[in-house]
């Protein structure tokens, strides 16, 4: 009986023991874990992050929405400012092109305006020539100097004691530089025909135009001085070339073709007597002729219908002038 009563003590004190070590286990592993929990947050606080603790934490998505925000507003504020800048874009290209719009519109008025002025200059010519009824003819000759054919039509002309209007050729100018100075010192007028008549060269565009005339004229001004430079005569006419007729306009240049001729271009040799029938077909009806003839090398039978020619016009009433 004592025996069982001592075995019931020491198994109630076992399960004692058993009973404190476990809860000293237990309370061991919680006190642990929260050691652990605690020292990671007081270590992370003390290292400056601030997302740890639940303070912390709010603050950062305070901060960051502010953040946010901000770049939000800041985006604004440039998009403002780019759509500023391309409205003061818009308005200074509108201006730009406004002025640009007034300045060719002036440059077309001013080509008008210049056009009407060279009209009105040749109808005045034609009225003062004719005003008492005279009938004009005005002999020009094309192409030359050529050292040929210049001095026998220099020659008629002398003994006619009639003046002709010549278009020489610049680059033929350069090489008969003597024939220019006979020309000018018997009275007669030398007048620009560009400096090649290379046709596919001067037309090919108007400054090319420009820049050839002016080569001729200087060409010209180094043989004999100054001369009526401004005068000039299209290759070929200046039918149909309106452009080319406004830039030489503007240019300061005016211009002179023809309503007779002789013929002496249509084909490389013409007769005597087709010539002299060419120019009474042409002139006929006219009161103030600009007749067309070339001393170009190689017109022999221009030189030999010229006498009759003039002798014909002066038979009909003609009186001999030169272009200015």
């Amino acid at each position: 009986m004592k025996r069982t009563r001592n075995r019931k003590r020491k198994k109630s004190k076992f399960k004692g023991m058993m009973f404190f070590v476990i809860f000293i286990a237990v309370s061991a592993i919680l006190g642990y874990k929260f050691f652990n929990s605690s020292n990671h947050t007081l270590t992370t606080f003390l290292g400056g992050n601030k997302t740890v603790s639940p303070t912390n934490s709010v603050d950062a998505n305070k901060n960051t929405a502010s953040d946010v925000q901000a770049k939000i507003d800041e985006s604004k504020k440039e998009q403002n400012k780019t759509e500023e800048k391309k409205g003061k874009d818009t308005a200074e290209i509108d201006k730009v092109k406004e002025e640009n719009e007034k300045k060719e519109a002036a440059k077309k008025e001013q080509v008008e305006n210049n056009k009407n002025k060279e009209e009105k200059k040749k109808n005045e010519a034609v009225k003062n020539e004719n005003s008492e009824g005279d009938k004009i003819a005005y002999l020009t000759f094309d192409d030359g100097p050529s050292y040929k054919i210049t001095p026998q039509i220099l020659d008629i002309l002398k003994e006619k004691n009639i003046k002709a209007t010549f278009f020489v050729i610049g680059s033929m100018a350069g090489e008969n530089p003597g024939l220019l100075k006979r020309e000018k010192n018997e009275g007669h007028v030398i007048a620009n025909h560009t400096y090649s008549h290379d046709y596919k060269k001067i037309y090919s565009s108007t400054s090319n135009f420009i820049n050839d005339l002016k080569k001729g004229e200087n060409v010209v001004t180094s043989i004999i001085g100054e001369y009526n430079s401004k005068l000039i005569r299209f290759p070929g006419g200046s039918f149909g070339r309106t452009a080319y007729k406004n830039a030489v306009t503007n240019a300061g240049y005016h211009y002179v073709d023809w309503n007779a001729l002789n013929g002496d271009a249509e084909a490389p040799y013409v007769r005597k007597e087709k010539l002299i029938a060419r120019l009474k077909e042409t002139a006929a009806g006219q009161k103030t002729l600009y007749i067309l003839m070339h001393d170009a090398p190689g017109k022999q039978s221009t030189v030999e219908a010229l006498p009759e020619i003039i002798e014909y016009l002066k038979a009909q009433g003609y009186e001999f002038r030169t272009l200015q």
